[in-house]
């Protein structure tokens, strides 16, 4: 089926684009490299792919301790 072919399609892109932005997003936000995944990780979970989301994030990982 096309239509099931082209969806499948386009939303593997989307999500690998979205989390492609996660993941500069994450960085640009001040994320340190051990914390670029989780943040992204939550980013994309929430669907809340924006900037001042990813800075909450990582002050919410840092006053929750190390993992």
């Amino acid at each position: 089926n096309f239509a099931a072919l082209r969806a499948l399609a386009t939303e593997g892109i989307q999500r690998g684009h979205m989390e492609l932005h996660a993941r500069n997003l994450a960085s640009s936000a001040g994320a340190r490299p051990d914390e670029v995944d989780r943040v992204v990780a939550r980013l994309v979970q929430e669907h809340a792919i924006r900037f001042d989301r990813a800075k909450e994030v990582i002050e919410e990982l840092r006053a929750s301790g190390p993992r």
